[in-house]
Protein backbone atom coordinates (compact mmCIF):
# COMPACT_ATOMS: atom_id res chain seq x y z
CA UNK A 1 0.00 0.00 0.00
CA UNK A 2 2.76 2.47 0.91
CA UNK A 3 4.54 1.84 -2.38
CA UNK A 4 1.40 2.76 -4.30
CA UNK A 5 0.71 5.80 -2.13
CA UNK A 6 4.26 7.10 -2.63
CA UNK A 7 3.96 6.56 -6.38
CA UNK A 8 0.63 8.38 -6.48
CA UNK A 9 2.01 11.30 -4.48
CA UNK A 10 4.83 11.74 -6.97
CA UNK A 11 2.43 11.47 -9.92
CA UNK A 12 0.26 14.19 -8.40
CA UNK A 13 3.26 16.41 -7.78
CA UNK A 14 4.37 16.02 -11.40
CA UNK A 15 0.88 17.07 -12.51
CA UNK A 16 1.35 20.27 -10.51
CA UNK A 17 4.59 21.04 -12.32
CA UNK A 18 3.06 20.42 -15.74
CA UNK A 19 0.20 22.81 -14.96
CA UNK A 20 2.54 25.71 -14.23
CA UNK A 21 4.98 25.18 -17.09
CA UNK A 22 6.25 28.74 -17.73
CA UNK A 23 6.42 28.40 -21.51
CA UNK A 24 2.80 27.28 -21.79
CA UNK A 25 1.72 29.91 -19.24
CA UNK A 26 3.07 32.72 -21.42
CA UNK A 27 1.49 31.24 -24.54
CA UNK A 28 -1.89 31.17 -22.80
CA UNK A 29 -1.62 34.92 -22.15
CA UNK A 30 0.10 36.22 -25.29
CA UNK A 31 -0.98 35.61 -28.88
CA UNK A 32 -0.23 37.20 -32.22
CA UNK A 33 -2.65 37.65 -35.12
CA UNK A 34 -0.94 39.37 -38.00
CA UNK A 35 0.37 42.63 -36.56
CA UNK A 36 -2.07 42.61 -33.66
CA UNK A 37 -0.76 41.36 -30.33
CA UNK A 38 -3.18 40.23 -27.63
CA UNK A 39 -2.21 40.00 -23.98
CA UNK A 40 -4.46 38.59 -21.24
CA UNK A 41 -7.20 36.00 -20.89
CA UNK A 42 -10.23 37.81 -19.51
CA UNK A 43 -12.05 40.14 -21.92
CA UNK A 44 -12.11 43.07 -19.49
CA UNK A 45 -8.34 43.02 -18.96
CA UNK A 46 -7.25 41.76 -22.37
CA UNK A 47 -5.03 44.28 -24.11
CA UNK A 48 -4.76 44.65 -27.88
CA UNK A 49 -1.50 46.07 -29.21
CA UNK A 50 -0.77 47.30 -32.73
CA UNK A 51 2.88 46.37 -33.28
CA UNK A 52 3.11 48.98 -36.06
CA UNK A 53 2.90 51.58 -33.27
CA UNK A 54 6.32 50.57 -31.98
CA UNK A 55 9.80 50.75 -33.43
CA UNK A 56 11.35 48.12 -31.18
CA UNK A 57 10.34 45.21 -28.97
CA UNK A 58 12.70 44.70 -26.01
CA UNK A 59 12.72 41.87 -23.47
CA UNK A 60 14.06 41.99 -19.92
CA UNK A 61 13.50 40.01 -16.74
CA UNK A 62 14.79 37.71 -14.06
CA UNK A 63 13.90 34.58 -12.14
CA UNK A 64 14.18 30.81 -12.02
CA UNK A 65 11.45 30.38 -14.64
CA UNK A 66 12.34 33.31 -16.87
CA UNK A 67 14.28 31.37 -19.55
CA UNK A 68 11.31 29.24 -20.68
CA UNK A 69 9.10 32.34 -20.47
CA UNK A 70 11.52 34.07 -22.85
CA UNK A 71 11.56 31.03 -25.14
CA UNK A 72 7.77 31.28 -25.42
CA UNK A 73 8.01 34.96 -26.29
CA UNK A 74 10.59 34.23 -28.98
CA UNK A 75 8.26 31.58 -30.41
CA UNK A 76 5.44 34.13 -30.55
CA UNK A 77 7.28 37.26 -31.69
CA UNK A 78 10.36 35.88 -33.45
CA UNK A 79 12.35 38.53 -35.32
CA UNK A 80 10.12 41.31 -33.99
CA UNK A 81 12.23 41.15 -30.81
CA UNK A 82 15.12 43.57 -31.30
CA UNK A 83 17.14 42.63 -28.22
CA UNK A 84 16.90 41.71 -24.57
CA UNK A 85 18.64 40.49 -21.43
CA UNK A 86 17.37 38.17 -18.69
CA UNK A 87 18.99 36.91 -15.49
CA UNK A 88 18.42 33.29 -14.43
CA UNK A 89 19.74 30.97 -11.73
CA UNK A 90 22.75 28.87 -12.64
CA UNK A 91 21.53 25.81 -14.52
CA UNK A 92 18.03 27.22 -15.12
CA UNK A 93 18.85 28.31 -18.65
CA UNK A 94 17.74 27.68 -22.21
CA UNK A 95 19.19 28.43 -25.64
CA UNK A 96 17.63 31.64 -27.04
CA UNK A 97 18.26 33.34 -30.35
CA UNK A 98 17.48 37.01 -29.70
CA UNK A 99 17.67 37.42 -25.92
CA UNK A 100 20.87 37.27 -23.87
CA UNK A 101 20.75 34.90 -20.90
CA UNK A 102 22.90 35.74 -17.87
CA UNK A 103 23.30 32.98 -15.28
CA UNK A 104 23.66 34.34 -11.76
CA UNK A 105 23.56 33.53 -8.05
CA UNK A 106 20.49 32.57 -6.01
CA UNK A 107 19.50 32.88 -3.14
CA UNK A 108 22.52 35.10 -2.54
CA UNK A 109 23.19 37.56 -5.39
CA UNK A 110 26.58 37.62 -7.10
CA UNK A 111 28.57 39.76 -9.55
CA UNK A 112 26.99 38.06 -12.58
CA UNK A 113 23.59 39.17 -11.31
CA UNK A 114 24.82 42.72 -10.83
CA UNK A 115 26.29 42.85 -14.34
CA UNK A 116 23.16 41.40 -15.94
CA UNK A 117 20.97 43.86 -14.03
CA UNK A 118 23.21 46.73 -15.12
CA UNK A 119 22.63 45.72 -18.74
CA UNK A 120 18.87 45.50 -18.16
CA UNK A 121 18.64 48.94 -16.56
CA UNK A 122 20.78 50.44 -19.32
CA UNK A 123 18.45 48.94 -21.93
CA UNK A 124 15.40 50.31 -20.10
CA UNK A 125 16.83 53.79 -19.75
CA UNK A 126 17.46 53.88 -23.49
CA UNK A 127 13.86 52.87 -24.24
CA UNK A 128 11.60 55.55 -25.65
CA UNK A 129 7.93 56.23 -26.24
CA UNK A 130 7.87 54.06 -29.37
CA UNK A 131 9.41 51.02 -27.65
CA UNK A 132 7.46 48.04 -26.33
CA UNK A 133 9.12 46.32 -23.37
CA UNK A 134 8.25 42.82 -22.21
CA UNK A 135 9.26 42.08 -18.62
CA UNK A 136 9.40 38.40 -17.62
CA UNK A 137 9.45 37.99 -13.85
CA UNK A 138 9.39 34.79 -11.79
CA UNK A 139 10.37 33.52 -8.38
CA UNK A 140 13.98 34.13 -7.48
CA UNK A 141 13.95 37.46 -9.32
CA UNK A 142 14.75 39.39 -6.15
CA UNK A 143 18.15 37.75 -5.79
CA UNK A 144 18.74 37.53 -9.54
CA UNK A 145 18.13 41.24 -10.22
CA UNK A 146 20.55 42.87 -7.76
CA UNK A 147 21.71 46.44 -8.22
CA UNK A 148 23.01 47.82 -4.91
CA UNK A 149 21.78 51.34 -4.20
CA UNK A 150 24.07 54.25 -3.43
CA UNK A 151 27.43 53.22 -1.98
CA UNK A 152 26.20 49.82 -0.78
CA UNK A 153 28.47 46.98 -1.91
CA UNK A 154 27.34 43.59 -3.17
CA UNK A 155 29.01 41.96 -0.16
CA UNK A 156 26.99 44.16 2.20
CA UNK A 157 23.80 43.32 0.36
CA UNK A 158 24.63 39.60 0.53
CA UNK A 159 25.28 39.81 4.28
CA UNK A 160 22.03 41.70 4.89
CA UNK A 161 19.99 39.23 2.82
CA UNK A 162 21.55 36.27 4.63
CA UNK A 163 20.75 37.80 8.03
CA UNK A 164 17.07 38.09 7.14
CA UNK A 165 16.94 34.58 5.66
CA UNK A 166 18.45 33.10 8.82
CA UNK A 167 16.26 34.96 11.32
CA UNK A 168 13.01 33.63 9.83
CA UNK A 169 11.77 36.88 8.26
CA UNK A 170 8.83 36.56 5.87
CA UNK A 171 9.24 37.01 2.13
CA UNK A 172 7.39 40.34 2.41
CA UNK A 173 9.87 41.57 5.00
CA UNK A 174 12.89 40.36 3.05
CA UNK A 175 11.62 42.04 -0.11
CA UNK A 176 10.88 45.34 1.67
CA UNK A 177 14.55 45.48 2.61
CA UNK A 178 15.70 44.40 -0.85
CA UNK A 179 13.67 47.18 -2.47
CA UNK A 180 15.31 49.83 -0.32
CA UNK A 181 18.92 48.76 -0.71
CA UNK A 182 18.53 48.22 -4.44
CA UNK A 183 18.24 50.43 -7.52
CA UNK A 184 16.25 47.85 -9.50
CA UNK A 185 13.32 46.81 -7.29
CA UNK A 186 10.12 48.29 -5.91
CA UNK A 187 9.01 49.91 -9.17
CA UNK A 188 12.42 51.31 -10.00
CA UNK A 189 12.66 49.45 -13.30
CA UNK A 190 9.34 51.00 -14.32
CA UNK A 191 10.86 54.39 -13.51
CA UNK A 192 13.85 53.53 -15.71
CA UNK A 193 11.67 52.31 -18.62
CA UNK A 194 9.27 55.28 -18.74
CA UNK A 195 7.96 56.48 -21.25
CA UNK A 196 8.10 53.08 -22.98
CA UNK A 197 5.07 50.77 -22.84
CA UNK A 198 5.78 47.76 -20.61
CA UNK A 199 3.96 44.43 -20.49
CA UNK A 200 5.00 42.78 -17.21
CA UNK A 201 4.31 39.01 -17.15
CA UNK A 202 4.77 37.38 -13.74
CA UNK A 203 4.85 33.79 -12.53
CA UNK A 204 3.88 34.18 -8.88
CA UNK A 205 5.88 32.60 -6.08
CA UNK A 206 4.36 34.59 -3.21
CA UNK A 207 1.40 33.96 -0.94
CA UNK A 208 -1.68 35.81 -2.19
CA UNK A 209 -0.02 36.63 -5.55
CA UNK A 210 0.84 40.18 -4.47
CA UNK A 211 2.43 41.81 -7.47
CA UNK A 212 4.55 44.18 -5.38
CA UNK A 213 6.17 41.19 -3.64
CA UNK A 214 6.87 38.94 -6.66
CA UNK A 215 10.63 39.43 -7.26
CA UNK A 216 10.29 42.60 -5.14
CA UNK A 217 8.07 44.19 -7.80
CA UNK A 218 10.53 45.84 -10.21
CA UNK A 219 7.63 47.19 -12.31
CA UNK A 220 5.00 47.52 -9.58
CA UNK A 221 4.26 50.41 -7.16
CA UNK A 222 5.92 49.87 -3.79
CA UNK A 223 3.83 49.95 -0.62
CA UNK A 224 6.80 49.81 1.78
CA UNK A 225 9.01 52.69 2.87
CA UNK A 226 12.37 53.31 4.50
CA UNK A 227 10.48 53.48 7.81
CA UNK A 228 9.03 50.01 7.12
CA UNK A 229 12.53 48.60 6.72
CA UNK A 230 13.71 50.24 9.94
CA UNK A 231 10.84 48.59 11.83
CA UNK A 232 11.70 45.17 10.35
CA UNK A 233 15.33 45.45 11.47
CA UNK A 234 14.18 46.43 14.97
CA UNK A 235 11.68 43.55 15.04
CA UNK A 236 14.42 40.93 14.50
CA UNK A 237 17.07 42.74 16.52
CA UNK A 238 19.36 43.14 13.51
CA UNK A 239 21.51 45.92 14.92
CA UNK A 240 24.79 44.74 13.37
CA UNK A 241 23.98 46.20 9.96
CA UNK A 242 26.77 46.62 7.36
CA UNK A 243 28.02 50.25 7.33
CA UNK A 244 26.94 51.03 3.75
CA UNK A 245 23.44 49.64 4.34
CA UNK A 246 23.09 51.45 7.68
CA UNK A 247 24.14 54.80 6.19
CA UNK A 248 21.83 54.45 3.20
CA UNK A 249 18.80 53.45 5.27
CA UNK A 250 19.45 56.17 7.84
CA UNK A 251 19.52 58.77 5.08
CA UNK A 252 16.30 57.34 3.65
CA UNK A 253 14.47 57.51 6.97
CA UNK A 254 15.66 61.11 7.35
CA UNK A 255 14.14 61.98 3.97
CA UNK A 256 17.52 62.44 2.30
CA UNK A 257 17.32 59.36 0.04
CA UNK A 258 15.34 58.53 -3.09
CA UNK A 259 12.17 56.64 -2.10
CA UNK A 260 10.76 53.90 -4.31
CA UNK A 261 7.89 55.03 -6.61
CA UNK A 262 4.37 54.66 -5.21
CA UNK A 263 0.89 54.25 -6.67
CA UNK A 264 0.04 57.25 -8.85
CA UNK A 265 3.61 57.87 -10.00
CA UNK A 266 3.78 58.56 -13.73
CA UNK A 267 6.31 55.70 -14.04
CA UNK A 268 3.35 53.28 -14.02
CA UNK A 269 1.15 55.09 -16.56
CA UNK A 270 2.26 52.74 -19.34
CA UNK A 271 2.88 49.54 -17.35
CA UNK A 272 0.44 46.63 -17.66
CA UNK A 273 0.84 43.82 -15.12
CA UNK A 274 -0.33 40.21 -15.56
CA UNK A 275 0.08 37.09 -13.44
CA UNK A 276 0.39 34.17 -15.85
CA UNK A 277 0.85 31.35 -13.32
CA UNK A 278 0.39 30.82 -9.58
CA UNK A 279 0.29 28.29 -6.76
CA UNK A 280 -3.49 27.81 -6.90
CA UNK A 281 -3.20 26.62 -10.52
CA UNK A 282 -0.76 23.95 -9.36
CA UNK A 283 -3.08 22.90 -6.52
CA UNK A 284 -6.06 22.67 -8.86
CA UNK A 285 -4.02 20.41 -11.15
CA UNK A 286 -3.15 18.27 -8.12
CA UNK A 287 -6.83 17.98 -7.28
CA UNK A 288 -7.71 16.89 -10.81
CA UNK A 289 -4.94 14.28 -10.88
CA UNK A 290 -5.77 12.93 -7.40
CA UNK A 291 -9.43 12.57 -8.32
CA UNK A 292 -8.46 10.66 -11.46
CA UNK A 293 -6.55 8.25 -9.19
CA UNK A 294 -9.65 7.68 -7.07
CA UNK A 295 -9.08 10.00 -4.10
CA UNK A 296 -11.60 12.21 -2.34
CA UNK A 297 -9.78 15.52 -2.54
CA UNK A 298 -9.66 18.80 -0.62
CA UNK A 299 -7.59 21.92 -1.26
CA UNK A 300 -6.92 23.52 2.11
CA UNK A 301 -5.33 26.76 0.90
CA UNK A 302 -2.69 28.17 -1.42
CA UNK A 303 -1.79 30.74 1.23
CA UNK A 304 -0.29 28.65 4.04
CA UNK A 305 2.49 30.46 5.90
CA UNK A 306 4.14 30.13 9.30
CA UNK A 307 6.89 28.15 11.00
CA UNK A 308 7.49 24.95 9.05
CA UNK A 309 7.43 22.62 12.04
CA UNK A 310 4.10 24.04 13.23
CA UNK A 311 2.54 23.72 9.78
CA UNK A 312 3.78 20.12 9.59
CA UNK A 313 1.97 19.41 12.87
CA UNK A 314 -1.28 20.74 11.46
CA UNK A 315 -0.99 18.45 8.43
CA UNK A 316 -0.24 15.33 10.49
CA UNK A 317 -3.21 16.19 12.73
CA UNK A 318 -5.46 16.25 9.68
CA UNK A 319 -4.03 12.89 8.55
CA UNK A 320 -4.76 11.39 11.96
CA UNK A 321 -8.32 12.77 11.89
CA UNK A 322 -8.96 11.21 8.51
CA UNK A 323 -7.74 7.84 9.76
CA UNK A 324 -9.76 7.99 12.98
CA UNK A 325 -13.05 9.69 12.03
CA UNK A 326 -13.13 10.13 8.25
CA UNK A 327 -13.14 13.92 8.58
CA UNK A 328 -12.80 16.15 6.66
CA UNK A 329 -12.64 13.39 4.03
CA UNK A 330 -13.11 9.65 4.05
CA UNK A 331 -10.27 7.49 2.74
CA UNK A 332 -9.00 7.22 0.12
CA UNK A 333 -8.30 10.89 0.71
CA UNK A 334 -5.93 13.51 -0.63
CA UNK A 335 -5.48 16.81 1.21
CA UNK A 336 -3.57 19.49 -0.68
CA UNK A 337 -2.03 22.76 0.46
CA UNK A 338 0.31 25.37 -0.94
CA UNK A 339 2.10 28.53 0.03
CA UNK A 340 5.49 29.02 1.63
CA UNK A 341 6.56 28.40 5.19
CA UNK A 342 9.66 29.63 7.00
CA UNK A 343 12.41 27.91 8.97
CA UNK A 344 14.10 29.60 11.90
CA UNK A 345 17.71 28.44 11.70
CA UNK A 346 18.96 27.03 15.01
CA UNK A 347 21.56 24.50 13.90
CA UNK A 348 24.28 24.12 11.30
CA UNK A 349 22.77 21.35 9.20
CA UNK A 350 21.68 21.23 5.56
CA UNK A 351 18.12 21.26 4.29
CA UNK A 352 15.19 23.41 3.24
CA UNK A 353 11.68 24.20 4.41
CA UNK A 354 10.11 21.27 2.54
CA UNK A 355 12.61 18.73 3.86
CA UNK A 356 12.24 20.09 7.38
CA UNK A 357 8.46 19.85 6.99
CA UNK A 358 8.81 16.18 6.10
CA UNK A 359 11.23 15.42 8.93
CA UNK A 360 8.91 17.08 11.46
CA UNK A 361 5.91 15.23 9.99
CA UNK A 362 7.70 11.88 10.10
CA UNK A 363 8.40 12.35 13.82
CA UNK A 364 4.65 12.62 14.39
CA UNK A 365 3.73 9.49 12.41
CA UNK A 366 5.67 6.78 14.23
CA UNK A 367 2.58 5.33 15.93
CA UNK A 368 0.25 5.62 12.93
CA UNK A 369 -0.87 2.72 10.73
CA UNK A 370 1.14 2.52 7.49
CA UNK A 371 -1.74 3.82 5.39
CA UNK A 372 -0.57 7.34 4.55
CA UNK A 373 2.21 9.36 2.99
CA UNK A 374 3.07 13.04 3.20
CA UNK A 375 4.90 14.89 0.43
CA UNK A 376 6.23 18.44 0.52
CA UNK A 377 8.06 19.87 -2.47
CA UNK A 378 9.24 23.13 -3.94
CA UNK A 379 7.91 23.57 -7.45
CA UNK A 380 11.29 24.94 -8.57
CA UNK A 381 12.96 21.62 -7.83
CA UNK A 382 15.39 23.12 -5.30
CA UNK A 383 14.72 23.09 -1.57
CA UNK A 384 17.33 25.13 0.25
CA UNK A 385 20.99 24.65 -0.76
CA UNK A 386 20.39 21.06 -1.91
CA UNK A 387 19.56 19.15 -5.09
CA UNK A 388 16.31 17.90 -3.53
CA UNK A 389 12.90 19.44 -4.19
CA UNK A 390 11.70 18.27 -0.79
CA UNK A 391 10.70 14.97 0.76
CA UNK A 392 8.11 12.22 0.95
CA UNK A 393 7.64 10.37 4.25
CA UNK A 394 5.38 7.71 5.74
CA UNK A 395 4.79 6.01 9.11
CA UNK A 396 7.76 3.69 8.49
CA UNK A 397 10.26 6.52 8.02
CA UNK A 398 11.20 6.48 11.71
CA UNK A 399 11.64 2.70 11.58
CA UNK A 400 14.10 3.11 8.70
CA UNK A 401 15.86 5.80 10.74
CA UNK A 402 16.22 3.50 13.76
CA UNK A 403 17.66 0.77 11.56
CA UNK A 404 20.26 3.30 10.38
CA UNK A 405 20.87 4.37 14.02
CA UNK A 406 19.54 7.88 13.42
CA UNK A 407 17.80 10.00 16.05
CA UNK A 408 15.28 12.19 14.23
CA UNK A 409 15.13 14.80 17.00
CA UNK A 410 18.90 15.39 16.73
CA UNK A 411 18.62 16.08 13.00
CA UNK A 412 15.63 18.40 13.48
CA UNK A 413 17.46 20.33 16.19
CA UNK A 414 20.37 20.90 13.81
CA UNK A 415 18.13 21.76 10.81
CA UNK A 416 19.78 18.77 9.13
CA UNK A 417 16.74 17.39 7.33
CA UNK A 418 18.56 16.73 4.05
CA UNK A 419 21.03 14.27 5.58
CA UNK A 420 18.27 12.50 7.55
CA UNK A 421 15.96 12.06 4.55
CA UNK A 422 18.82 11.00 2.32
CA UNK A 423 19.74 8.23 4.77
CA UNK A 424 16.12 7.05 5.09
CA UNK A 425 15.54 7.17 1.32
CA UNK A 426 12.84 9.84 1.60
CA UNK A 427 14.20 12.69 -0.54
CA UNK A 428 12.07 14.03 -3.39
CA UNK A 429 14.34 14.61 -6.40
CA UNK A 430 13.02 16.25 -9.57
CA UNK A 431 15.98 18.23 -10.87
CA UNK A 432 15.52 21.88 -11.92
CA UNK A 433 11.94 22.32 -13.12
CA UNK A 434 12.31 25.79 -14.66
CA UNK A 435 9.17 26.94 -12.87
CA UNK A 436 8.52 28.42 -9.44
CA UNK A 437 5.12 28.89 -7.79
CA UNK A 438 6.07 28.20 -4.16
CA UNK A 439 5.48 24.83 -2.49
CA UNK A 440 2.97 22.00 -2.73
CA UNK A 441 2.12 19.66 0.15
CA UNK A 442 0.15 16.43 -0.17
CA UNK A 443 -1.40 14.16 2.46
CA UNK A 444 -2.58 10.84 0.99
CA UNK A 445 -4.52 8.40 3.17
CA UNK A 446 -5.89 4.95 2.32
Amino acid sequence: MLKQLRSHAQDIFRACLEAVDPCEAVKRFVSLEGKRLYVGQEARTRKEIDLDSFDRVLVVGGGKATAPMAAALEDILGSRIREGTINVKYGFTRALSRIEVVEAGHPLPDENGVEGTRKIIHLLKEAGERDLVFSLISGGGSALLPQPAGAITLEEKQAMTLSLLECGASIDEINALRKHISASKGGQMARAAYPATTINLMLSDVVGDRMDVIASGPFVPDTSTFETVSEILDKYGLSDTPPGVEAYLRAGVAGEGVETPKQGDKAFDRVFNYIVGSNILALEAAKTKAESLGYETLILSSMVEGETRVVAGVHTAIAREILKTGHPLSPPACVISGGETTVTIQGSGVGGRNQEFCLAAAMDLGDVAPRLVILSGGTDGNDGPTEAAGGIVDPLTLERAREAELRAQDFLKENNSYVFLKKTGDLLITGPTNTNVMDVRLVLVR
